[in-house]
């Protein structure tokens, strides 16, 4: 059942992933442009909250902080502006599920920003409910080294400038994507269905 919790509007709606706050192995291991992680976790919080105000609403794809204390995953935690959601990360425990997030942790979730439906997950999926359909695939995990598509993307810090993005950035990322075969297959399916549907009425 829908509900008023599963609309968002995308001026004041945020994704993220990959923070990582805390774990010091990320900086070398992803080449990320720190060599202190006190400073890695000030510059991101700070990043998050020159974009996002205290009344809107950012999606963590997961895997918010490692190696951190649950004070730490605490302190970090209530710096941060916005009602935070997550998407479970594998490197989400339960220091991290039991921080006071906006909504129940969930591994998958849909929501719709501004009318567009998406399938938010962790992991890259090859296909979701609703793709069909024009629904949206947004994920983590990879840091930036799988490729989006026309369809789905990387919201994580290493593939945004270690910042929370918007829809319409995101939107945008993916228009400049060209289609793959999948996509255009469903594109073409889409297509085919809706004058079926529009010559049977």
């Amino acid at each position: 059942m829908k509900t008023k919790r599963d609309h968002f509007a995308g001026s004041t709606t945020w994704f993220t992933a990959d923070t990582h706050f805390g774990h010091r192995g990320i900086l070398k291991m992803e080449g990320r442009p720190w060599d202190d992680i006190a400073r890695h976790d000030d510059d991101l919080i700070h990043a998050w909250n020159s974009r996002v105000r205290p009344s809107h609403d950012v999606f963590h794809l997961g895997d918010f902080a490692m190696n951190s204390s649950a004070a730490r995953c605490q302190d970090v935690f209530s710096r941060l502006n916005g009602r935070k959601h997550l998407v479970i990360g594998n490197h989400d425990g339960d220091r991290h599920l039991e921080l006071p997030w906006a909504s129940p942790p969930a591994d998958l979730r849909t929501i719709h920003v501004d009318q567009v439906r998406l399938v938010l997950c962790h992991y890259a999926l090859r296909t979701w409910n609703g793709a069909w359909r024009g629904a949206l695939h947004l994920y983590g995990h990879s840091h930036g080294k799988l490729p989006g598509t026309n369809r789905s993307l990387d919201v994580g810090v290493d593939a945004w400038g270690y910042r929370p993005v918007s829809i319409a950035e995101i939107q945008e990322r993916m228009s400049e994507t060209p289609m793959s075969d999948e996509e255009r297959l469903i594109a073409e399916e889409r297509e085919t269905r809706a004058k079926r549907e529009a010559e049977g009425a």
